[in-house]
């Protein structure tokens, strides 16, 4: 039997690359591949945090700035931080309270919760612990309208403040290392689970996990942004966008967000490192509607380079992850602390007293 992490506590942080290891020392190895790991050679996923070093930060001084202020908007929600949380599936791998513990540890800090399709925790039940937080929704579309219906109005129901699509998982990239570990998921995912319930027939034989799993939609056309926006009558935010062009289709089709990102190098290995885009492609948007970016942040200095490269917010996945498993809530916590710590030293020692000024300041090349 599964055996994941109980611990719940703060967690002490010299810097996040270093949680990493502590993770690895306990976890099951084949959970700890699936968090860690990336596609193929693993070369974009590295690019990701190395291409952050592409771009210098100008210290400025004289400016009057005794401390930074991290507080942002997306949309009408109020939130302390630009730092908001990736959403991961299976968080029952790092804890047992998997997505609920997260959800409380991320609303602790004033941010954005996110669930997956894919949790281990309902989405009734990640919403009910961190109650009046924000919380956002995850869709893996299927090719099962049946399932996308049920699906989103249980999101709906919940009180989800949006829904992201994911347009860049049609499949799963190459991962070497859950051939090796010969990794296979040891806990229920149980949003899929009551659809399996819900559409048993008379007989009592619903769809099966692996059969609703493998219904993924693969077909992704921009009509499907409309469709979502129609069931929930909530924005849509289209993630895993990496190239201008499909922003503008995105944003064409109703898109209320882009969301750049490359899944943390855990899909197309040899593309590019989603900072690199990410400049070219909020130039496309200009600020018709919000961008969020991700992959491969683990400094308060990317975050604000993200934000000074037309980012409006920055997400984090496998730090939250490493947080959860350390310290559970707290730990997921700790993690977003760091980072706003370091992003206000940045932030101060660059001259910039706001989130609006972080965004209007030039990066060196």
């Amino acid at each position: 039997m599964y055996q994941a992490s109980n611990e719940e506590h703060p967690i002490e942080i010299v810097n996040i690359a270093s949680l990493e290891g502590k993770v690895k020392a306990d976890m099951e190895v084949g959970a700890f591949g699936y968090i860690r790991g990336g596609s193929e050679d693993e070369w974009t996923m590295r690019e990701n945090t190395a291409s952050f070093n592409q771009k210098k930060i100008m210290p400025r001084v004289l400016r009057g700035i005794d401390h930074a202020d991290l507080s942002t908007k997306l949309w009408d929600i109020d939130l302390k931080t630009p730092i908001i949380q990736a959403p991961s599936a299976a968080q029952g791998l790092a804890h047992e309270k998997g997505e609920a513990d997260t959800a409380i540890g991320v609303a602790a800090t004033g941010s954005i919760f996110s669930i997956s399709t894919y949790a281990n925790t309902t989405i009734e039940a990640a919403a009910a612990a961190a109650p009046g937080a924000p919380q956002f929704f995850q869709l893996y579309m299927s090719k099962d309208d049946g399932f996308n219906e049920f699906i989103l109005e249980k999101a709906v129901k919940a009180g989800a403040k949006a829904i992201i699509l994911t347009a860049d998982s049609t499949l799963g990239g190459y991962r070497e290392e859950d051939i090796i570990n010969h990794f296979q998921f040891p806990l229920p995912m149980p949003n899929l689970a009551a659809y399996s319930e819900q559409s048993a027939s008379g007989d009592g034989e619903g769809k099966g996990i692996a059969e609703i799993y493998a219904a993924a939609k693969q077909g992704l056309v921009p009509e499907d942004i409309k469709k979502i926006k129609d069931l929930t009558q909530l924005p849509v935010i289209v993630k895993g966008i990496q190239s201008p062009e499909d922003a503008e289709v995105a944003i064409a089709a109703g898109a209320d967000g882009i969301w750049v990102s490359n899944h943390g190098g855990r899909q197309l290995d040899g593309g590019p490192a989603s900072f690199e885009v990410l400049p070219a492609i909020a130039s496309v948007v200009n600020k018709r509607v919000p961008v969020i970016f991700d992959s491969g942040v683990r400094r308060g200095e990317h975050v604000f380079k993200a934000l000074a490269s037309g980012a409006d917010l920055v997400a984090i996945g496998r730090p939250i992850i490493y947080g959860l498993n350390l310290g559970g809530a707290q730990g997921v916590a700790s993690v977003l602390e760091h980072l706003n710590k370091e992003l206000s030293i940045t932030m101060q020692l660059a001259g910039t007293k706001t989130i609006e000024e972080v965004k209007n300041t030039q990066l060196l090349d």
